[in-house]
């Protein structure tokens, strides 16, 4: 018989979502292939074997067809497909995603936005980063780039939320699909109602330039593109901001010194390999083929655990801490490969040139009162989902 990886009946979902990072540790150590049988899937947790197969699309396919995404999302999106089509569908919207764009249209928006959400912060006051701050300033850039202002903060937020929630939905509940069910149609909904609106008058926003172009995408597509960028482009940058944050006010001499040379974007980099805000992705093996020793067999759906490898003894020297000024810092968290995020740029620049900066040139001096009050969550996406901070 084949020497499978081993089957590991005792992990569950809750334990996933509340503590994963003991869990890798000892996934690492024992069994760092192993098949998880409360996820049905694959896990791979060194940093080798994580980069191995997302570089390797030939032999692992994004086309994962188990997944709860397609349910969620009323699509086959463009995170699992492969090769032209794959390629079709990203590059559809790359236009908005362009260095030049990004710096003319979308940084002076973000800025224009983070000033006004932190100038309605209270010095004084104790506020929940994660209600009043993070997820707003996402939503709000993230809206104004995808060409959906109109649709508010709280209505971005709660789509992005049931988007994510369905496509992490592995135990197939109806109550996540409910909800991510209404979110599809009322995204639906505003897309059909802009069409007329950017084709008379084009800009560079992703919904316009996908709509206006020579050769478009179906319209299924487009509207698929819009969704998955809600669903990353919020919880992304917010949980980044979060960790972020959290990072720095528990390292008070890590903070001063960034401060002191403006090292806003090494906290960035340092914060989301801490704590990666995607934490896992899947791929499909499209033949037999072996890892450390595994057989994987064709169609076996694997788990590429980059929170995992992030933090891996042979790459990272304590990477259980965060260290903004670690010798070297060769995260995936973006990803790798042909799926490398395509908001990657305009995250770390909202996050890291804009948010950081002007939030502690405001309160240089704020706090979190009580590091037990701050919950972290999230085994596919994590960051703190409630981080009192006192602002002084």
């Amino acid at each position: 018989m084949e020497n499978l990886a081993p089957l590991i009946e005792d992990i569950t979902l809750n334990q996933l979502n509340s503590d994963p990072y003991s869990i890798y540790k000892r996934l690492r150590r024992e069994a760092p292939v192993a098949r998880i049988k409360s996820v049905g899937r694959t896990f791979l947790t060194k940093a080798e074997d994580t980069k191995y197969v997302k570089d390797n699309p030939d032999l692992f396919s994004s086309d994962d067809r188990n997944t709860p995404m397609k349910r969620a999302f009323w699509s086959h999106t463009l995170m699992r497909k492969d090769g032209e089509d794959h390629l079709r569908d990203r590059m559809a919207m790359a236009p908005a995603y362009a260095p030049k764009v990004i710096q003319s249209d979308w940084m002076p928006y973000y800025e224009k936005t983070a000033k006004n959400y932190i100038t309605q912060l209270k010095r004084g006051e104790t506020v929940d980063f994660f209600d009043v701050l993070s997820g707003a300033y996402a939503a709000r850039g993230l809206a104004f780039l995808l060409g959906i202002e109109d649709a508010s903060d709280k209505e971005m937020i709660e789509w992005s939320q049931a988007l994510i929630n369905g496509a992490g939905n592995f135990g197939w509940h109806p109550e996540p699909f409910e909800r991510a069910d209404r979110a599809n149609e009322a995204i639906h909904q505003l897309l059909d109602g802009l069409q007329d609106r950017y084709r008379d008058k084009p800009n560079n926003s992703a919904f316009s330039v996908m709509l206006n172009a020579e050769d478009p995408i179906p319209e299924k597509q487009m509207y698929a593109n819009i969704k998955i960028a809600i669903g990353g482009g919020i919880n992304e940058p917010r949980d980044a901001l979060n960790t972020i944050i959290y990072g720095l006010l528990t390292n008070p001499a890590q903070l001063e010194e960034v401060k002191r040379q403006g090292d806003w974007v090494k906290a960035f980099e340092e914060g989301i390999r801490w704590v990666a805000p995607i934490q896992v992705s899947s791929r499909v093996a499209k033949k037999d083929t072996e890892i450390r020793g595994c057989f994987i067999p064709k169609g076996d759906t694997l788990m590429t655990i980059q929170a995992s490898a992030n933090w891996d003894e042979d790459i990272f020297e304590e990477g259980e801490l965060f260290n903004v000024y670690r010798p070297t810092n060769s995260h995936q968290a973006f990803g790798n490969g042909p799926h490398f995020c395509q908001g990657t740029h305009v995250a770390r620049r909202a996050v890291a040139k804009v948010m950081l900066p002007m939030l502690f040139d405001r309160f240089p001096n704020m706090k979190i009162p009580d590091v037990s009050d701050v919950i972290w969550h999230g085994f596919g996406f994590r960051g703190p989902i409630q981080m009192p901070v006192l602002l002084q």
